[in-house]
C-alpha cells in the first residue's frame, strides 16, 4: 500500500520552517555572541548562504525521486545499501536528538512563568508534549501538518512583529565596524558552524515527499518559500536582539537562554516577555511535531529496502500511517529526554548533519554522471557542478571546525551502523545503484542491472500521476533492435521480419513481403528521423511492436539517410482499433521537444523504451 498525498504547499512550508524557527533562534544567539561578539548576526547569514548547495541538491533529488526516507532513499539509490544504511540511521537519530532537545526547550521556558520549575519536572513536560505528538502522527499525517500550519504562522506573525517594533530600539552605533566588530576567520568560522544546524530543519521535508501532493513542484517551492522567509527572519531577529541587549546577553559570565524574550521585555514590557516566550514553545512544539513527522519516514522507507526489520515499514488504518515507526522513533526520543546528557549529544547530532548535507552534494555529482534515463528531476541545480563543489568544501571546513570528540563520536557511530548493515542489511538487500553505472563506464564493462532504471521508471509514472495503457504494456513486451552502424531500409525490414517470425510464426519471408508491398504502396517515412512501417496480418488477436534504433541513420531512399527511429507495427483486422491507438500514440510521443535528445541518449534497450513509457501524452 502506498502512503496517501495529503500535504500541500503550505504543509511543506510551515513542516520546514517549523523545523528551523527553535532552538537555533531561542535560545542559541547568546551563546554565538559568547562567541564571536556583535558579528553574531553576520554568521547567521553565512550559515544560510552555506547551507544553499544543499537546498539545490536535495530540491533535484527530490524532484527526481519524491520518496519517503529523503536523505537515505537517494543515498541509498546512488552509492549503495551501504552508504544507505549509513546515511539512514544518521539521520533518523540526527532528527530524533534535535526534536528531543527541542522538546526540553518547552520546559526550559516554561521557567519563565515558574522560575522554581525543577528539570525533572521540565523533563516530564517533554515527554508529555512528545506523547501528544506521537498521537496527533498516528491519526493522520493531514492533521500533523494542518496542525503545523497554524503553529507556524502564528510564530511567524509574532516574528514579524518583534522586527517591526524591535529595529527602531536598535542602538545602530553599537555595530560600528571600527571597534572590534569582526572576530578572527577561525572564532567566526566555528560560530557559523554551530550555527549551522540552526538550519538544518529546512529540508527535513524531503522525508515526507511520497506523502506531497504534486511534489515535484511543492517541495522546491516551500523549500526555497521558506529559506529566504526563515533566513531574513534570523538575521534580523537576532540583530534587533544584539543591538538592544548588547552585552547584557551575558550575564554573570554565562549567555542567557532566553534571549529574544529578554530583549522584548526591554522595548515591549512584560507583555512582549510573555509573547515571545509563546512564540519560543509554539517554536519548539512545531519542531518536534515536524521531527517526529520526518523522522519516523526514514526507518519506514529502510524497512521497504530490507535494512531494518519489516514491521517499521507497515502502514495502518485509514490514515496510512506507519504506526510502529512513529511509535518506536516517539520512545528513542523519551529514553533521549529523561536519561541523556543532550548537549554533546546535540553537538554530535550537528556533525551527522553536515556530513549528510556533504553526502547529498555528491549524491548529485554521482546521479549527474551516471547518465541514467530515468532521472529526470522537475528541478536542477544552477552552476552544476560548482555549486556542489563550493558545498563540499564548504562542509569540510566546518566539520573541520566541530572539534575532534564530536568528530570521534560520529565516526564511532558510523561504523557501529557499518556493523549493522554487515551483519543484517547486507543479507538481506541485493540491489544495484548509481555508482555501479559510472564503474561501468570507467572499465568499458556492464556490472550493474536494470533493477534501479526500472525502480526510477515507476517512480516516474507515479510522479506523474501515469496510468499505462494497452500500448504502454505493448512496449514492455516489445523487442528492441539497437544498430550501431549506418544500415539501409530493406536490412532494417530483414531483422524486423526475422523478429516477429520468432514472436508470431509465419516464415521471415511472409513478413519481408508484406512490408515491402507496404513501402511499395507509399513510404512509411513520417521524418527525416522517424519511420513507422506498418502491415495487416492474417489471423486473430495479433498485434506486435518492433522498436529499432540506428546510431548513425538509416537510408530509406533517396536522401532520407538520417533515419534513427523506427516502429514496425504489425496486427491482424480484429486489433485495427489498438493499431489506430498505437499510431496515435507514437504520433504523440515524437512531437516532444526532447523526444529525439532522450531516444538517442538512450543507453540501453530498457531505456529506449522508457522513453516512450514515461513520454508526456493523452492517454
Amino acid at each position: 500500500m502506498s502512503l496517501k498525498k495529503n500535504l500541500g504547499f503550505w504543509d511543506i512550508f510551515c513542516i520546514s520552517s517549523g523545523a528551523m524557527i527553535s532552538s537555533g533562534l531561542f535560545i542559541l544567539p547568546a551563546i554565538a555572541y559568547a562567541m564571536c561578539g556583535k558579528s553574531v548576526f553576520v554568521a547567521y547569514l553565512i550559515a544560510g548562504v552555506l547551507v544553499i548547495p544543499a537546498l539545490f541538491s536535495k530540491a533535484e533529488l527530490t524532484t527526481a525521486m519524491p520518496k519517503s526516507g529523503g536523505d537515505y532513499f537517494h543515498i541509498d539509490r546512488s552509492l549503495g545499501p551501504a552508504a544507505g544504511t549509513l546515511s539512514g540511521i544518521s539521520a533518523w537519530f540526527s532528527l530524533s536528538f534535535k526534536s528531543a532537545f527541542a522538546l526540553l526547550g518547552i520546559g526550559a521556558f516554561v521557567r519563565i512563568v515558574l522560575p522554581d520549575f525543577p528539570m525533572w519536572q521540565i523533563k516530564l513536560v517533554a515527554v508529555g508534549f512528545c506523547v501528544l505528538f506521537m498521537v496527533v502522527n498516528i491519526y493522520s499525517t493531514k492533521h500533523a501538518g494542518s496542525l503545523q500550519i497554524f503553529l507556524v504562522l502564528f510564530l511567524l506573525a509574532i516574528l514579524f512583529y518583534y522586527v517591526a517594533v524591535g529595529l527602531p530600539n536598535v542602538d545602530f552605533a553599537y555595530f560600528d565596524t571600527s571597534e572590534d566588530f569582526w572576530p578572527s576567520h577561525r572564532v567566526l568560522l566555528g560560530t557559523v558552524g554551530m550555527i549551522f544546524v540552526s538550519y538544518g530543519g529546512l529540508t527535513k521535508v524531503v522525508s515526507v515527499a511520497e506523502e506531497t501532493e504534486n511534489a515535484s513542484l511543492n517541495i522546491p517551492l516551500g523549500m526555497f518559500t521558506s529559506f529566504f522567509v526563515v533566513t531574513v527572519l534570523y538575521v534580523l531577529v537576532v540583530f534587533i536582539t544584539v543591538g538592544v541587549l548588547k552585552g547584557d546577553l551575558i550575564a554573570g559570565g554565562e549567555p542567557t537562554l532566553t534571549p529574544i524574550s529578554d530583549a522584548a521585555n526591554v522595548f515591549m514590557g512584560s507583555v512582549g516577555k510573555v509573547l515571545l516566550a509563546i512564540a519560543a514553545l509554539l517554536a519548539f512544539i512545531s519542531t518536534g511535531n515536524a521531527g517526529i513527522m520526518a523522522a519516523s519516514r526514514t526507518p519506514m522507507a529502510m524497512a521497504k529496502d530490507k535494512l531494518l526489520p519489516n514491521f517499521f515499514g507497515r502502514l495502518f488504518g485509514k490514515s496510512q500511517t506507519p504506526i510502529i515507526s512513529i511509535i518506536i522513533t516517539s520512545l528513542f526520543m523519551i529514553v533521549v529526554i529523561l536519561f541523556l546528557d543532550l548537549k554533546m549529544l546535540i553537538k554530535t547530532a550537528s556533525t551527522l548533519k553536515i556530513l549528510l548535507f556533504a553526502t547529498v552534494n555528491f549524491v548529485v555529482i554521482v546521479m549527474r554522471e551516471s547518465k541514467i534515463a530515468n532521472y529526470r528531476p522537475r528541478f536542477k541545480t544552477p552552476l552544476y557542478p560548482w555549486i556542489q563543489i563550493f558545498g563540499l568544501i564548504s562542509y569540510a571546513l566546518l566539520l573541520f571546525e566541530m572539534g575532534k570528540t564530536p568528530l570521534l563520536i560520529s565516526g564511532g557511530f558510523l561504523i557501529l551502523s557499518f556493523l549493522w548493515y554487515w551483519f543484517y542489511g547486507r543479507v538481506n538487500s541485493d540491489r544495484t545503484f548509481a555508482l555501479m553505472n559510472i564503474v561501468d563506464r570507467i572499465i568499458g564493462k556492464k556490472l550493474s542491472s536494470e533493477k534501479f532504471s526500472e525502480e526510477l521508471r515507476e517512480i516516474l509514472l507515479d510522479r506523474e500521476q501515469i496510468v499505462t495503457d494497452f500500448f504502454d504494456e505493448t512496449v514492455l513486451k516489445s523487442v528492441v533492435i539497437d544498430i550501431p552502424a549506418i544500415a539501409d531500409r530493406e536490412m532494417v525490414l530483414d531483422m524486423i521480419s526475422e523478429e516477429l517470425a520468432g514472436r508470431l510464426g509465419e516464415s521471415k519471408e511472409y513478413y519481408l513481403e508484406k512490408f515491402q508491398e507496404r513501402e511499395a504502396q507509399s513510404s512509411t517515412l513520417i521524418s527525416s528521423f522517424l519511420a513507422i512501417p506498418h502491415i495487416i496480418l492474417k489471423g486473430k488477436e495479433l498485434f506486435d511492436l518492433v522498436i529499432v534504433r540506428c546510431r548513425r541513420g538509416i537510408d530509406f531512399g533517396g536522401e532520407n539517410i538520417g533515419v534513427q527511429a523506427v516502429f514496425a507495427l504489425v496486427g491482424s483486422m480484429d486489433m485495427r482499433t489498438y493499431h489506430l491507438k498505437a499510431l496515435a500514440a507514437i504520433a504523440q510521443i515524437v512531437q516532444n521537444p526532447k523526444f529525439e535528445q532522450r531516444w538517442m541518449a538512450a543507453r540501453t534497450m530498457q531505456d529506449l523504451k522508457d522513453v516512450l513509457i514515461l513520454a508526456s501524452r493523452r492517454r
